[in-house]
């Protein structure tokens, strides 16, 4: 514990000093300078308090949520800056090996100048990000987006050819701090003709009470002739905090399960349902949650037992790791996989169709949108809500609505 904290101060130090380099190199008024150590020290100060406060028995806060913002806001573009200093300094560096050896250069004269142009690129570059985490948290983590995904499958179902499901995942109601914009998202939700809603997991951050305020409001979700469904994210189950007892831990428990009926979803707990059209059917299979270095409470071959492998099914479990563990190659054919549990990192790079990319690719394999296998689909939500960072950059909150198709394999 004690070599872990002597090496993050050291990487803080580290940084601080490449930052300050970038300021004093293009400022020479001194108590400016003077300023921007006070600050910069009293807000590492600050950041180290408020996370050293952190109570274990009550989870997430609105004082962690606003440390864990500031320390992005301040400390990404100083990384920025940092990166491309010392980028300079291992030129510099060289240079002076070079001077040295080569023409002889006096040991006063062998180091080259810092140059100011370095310094003004590299807090040009920090802008980006400095601005674009502001943006996160005042807009960005409101900017729902509606993203319409067709899937094509040769066995699907005639009825089904058309069938459209709306989803919704990772709302993690404890962190919304904006009515207006929560109802303005569940009139998109209600705006889009669908036949069916899924909800895949994640209703809060830790405790049952963060969706009480939020209850009508979700109430306010429109029926779906086929039904409203959910199953359970990691979230749900309270173990990020530390319990007086066992027997509160699993009173929440069952009170985070109601939630999804309160609002109207039928929670599917490693179960399935056929879902009835004309003549056809196809499986709905619901698990709890699933991931690598996450719960197990999944049980997947509980939750399609008697459900034949030419059955035509939808499945849904909260983490997409899930899919690339178990899913994929499993024996009875899961056509198709709805999961979220990602969130995109909340920060990243999206043009559509063209490019993405976050740090979330480097943890999971599929984290955000539509990816394929011999046939077979999982679709990964980027998430209703936030959590911890309280904005979202270039990855935004998502609805989606994906269209069954009969007809050839096309991602």
């Amino acid at each position: 514990m004690i070599l872990r904290f002597v090496i993050l101060c050291a990487l803080f130090l580290f940084i601080e000093f490449y930052s300050y380099q970038a300021f004093r190199t293009l400022i020479k008024l001194r108590w400016v300078l003077i300023g921007y150590q006070v600050l910069s020290l009293f807000i590492l100060i600050f950041i180290i308090y408020s996370f050293s406060q952190v109570d274990r028995s009550v989870g997430q806060t609105r004082q962690f949520m606003f440390t864990t913002g500031l320390m992005l806001l301040v400390y990404v573009p100083k990384i920025v800056v940092t990166l491309i200093l010392f980028g300079e300094d291992i030129f510099r560096i060289g240079a002076s090996i070079f001077n040295y050896f080569i023409y002889n250069a006096p040991r006063k004269e062998m180091m080259p100048d810092r140059r100011k142009f370095i310094s003004q690129i590299a807090l040009g570059l920090a802008a980006v990000p400095f601005l674009s985490i502001i943006y996160g948290i005042f807009e960005g983590k409101y900017n729902f987006k509606v993203i319409k995904q067709t899937v094509f499958f040769p066995d699907l179902p005639d009825a089904f050819d058309g069938f459209r499901i709306t989803q919704i995942s990772d709302v993690h109601s404890g962190s919304f701090d904006n009515p207006e914009k929560i109802n303005y998202a569940i009139d998109l939700i209600n705006e889009q003709e669908a036949d069916m809603i899924l909800f895949t997991g994640d209703i809060v951050n830790t405790h049952a009470k963060e969706m009480h305020p939020w209850l009508e409001t979700f109430n306010r979700i429109k029926e779906y002739k086929y039904g409203k469904f959910s199953v359970l994210g990691n979230h749900d189950y309270g173990e990020y905090v530390t319990w007086p007892s066992e027997k509160q831990k699993d009173e929440n428990f069952q009170e985070i399960k109601k939630l999804y009926e309160q609002i109207g979803f039928k929670l599917m707990l490693n179960e399935h349902k056929y879902i009835q059209k004309g003549d056809d059917k196809i499986a709905l299979i619901g698990v709890e949650n699933w991931g690598v270095n996450f719960k197990k409470a999944g049980d997947l071959n509980k939750a399609s037992q008697n459900v034949h492998q030419d059955d035509f099914k939808v499945l849904m479990s909260h983490d997409p790791s899930h899919w690339e563990a178990e899913i994929k190659n499993h024996p009875k054919n899961f056509h198709l996989t709805l999961s979220g549990h990602t969130h995109g990192m909340q920060f990243g790079i999206e043009i559509p169709g063209y490019f993405k990319w976050s740090l979330a690719q480097y943890i999971y394999k599929q984290w955000a949108g539509l990816y394929e296998n011999v046939g077979r689909y999982v679709y990964v939500n980027r998430g209703f809500g936030f959590h911890a960072y309280p904005g979202r950059v270039g990855i935004m909150p998502e609805i989606t609505v994906i269209e069954l198709k009969k007809g050839n394999n096309v991602a």
